[in-house]
């Protein structure tokens, strides 16, 4: 069960993720949000590979829940049921996108995209391409703090010094970005990607009984808030 997930349809995997928007809607009062929520977090206990990976998640959402429920409970006359369900609207909007989209893989959406939905295969390469670059960022952040901090050049405890190597680094990445952008330009164009109109994909958009499972799921824990109402 837990590589259910893993070897997912990449466009199964957006569609829950949608469906949790849709879901959001529904959380109008605390009960329907705690049961929502539940709901998500018995699927994902069962289905995915990593619970840590997923309370990691979590707590990135939550943090902007956290805001949403000070902000609603400030501004909303100090109505704690309120607040609280503003929060875990939030949560139930944000987290299961954000667990999902760990598991998207570049190549293999874009071989859905291209091949399922017949979207424009110059569009699809190049949606690809970027994809995989943004992937890659963490790694070249690393690679850049590595080498000034090999330089001599990293930064104190001073948080004006942090500021100031975050700063330069994120300068230094977006120059690295600009940089392999052009080189990726070059080479899609040395291999045909702008002239031609048609082309063939290299792996089978395939479409399982367990994608069709996992959707069915996904848009059952969306129902549950409607259906609760």
């Amino acid at each position: 069960m837990r590589r259910v997930v893993v070897d997912a349809n990449p466009l199964v995997l957006l569609l829950v993720g949608f469906a949790a928007v849709v879901a959001s809607l529904a959380v109008r009062d605390l009960r329907t949000g705690v049961i929502a929520l539940g709901a998500y977090a018995v699927a994902g206990a069962v289905l995915l590979p990593s619970l840590r990976f997923a309370l990691l998640r979590f707590l990135a959402v939550g943090i902007a829940s956290v805001s949403v429920v000070w902000s609603t409970w400030l501004l909303g006359g100090h109505d704690v049921e309120l607040a609280l369900t503003a929060g875990l609207r939030i949560v139930v909007l944000a987290l299961p996108g954000a667990v999902l989209a760990a598991f998207l893989d570049p190549s293999r959406l874009a071989d859905q995209m291209g091949q399922r939905l017949r979207m424009p295969a110059r569009f699809v390469v190049a949606f690809s391409a970027a994809l995989q670059r943004f992937t890659s960022l963490r790694e070249v952040w690393v690679q850049l703090d590595r080498a000034r901090r090999a330089r001599g050049f990293g930064p104190t405890r001073n948080p004006i010094s942090l500021a100031r190597h975050g700063g330069v680094l994120a300068f230094a990445m977006l120059v690295a970005a600009l940089r392999d952008a052009g080189r990726m330009a070059a080479a899609m164009d040395a291999r045909g990607f702008a002239a031609t109109r048609t082309r063939t994909w290299a792996e089978p958009a395939l479409w399982t009984r367990a994608d069709t499972g996992l959707l069915a799921l996904g848009m059952l824990l969306a129902a549950v808030p409607w259906l609760l109402r």
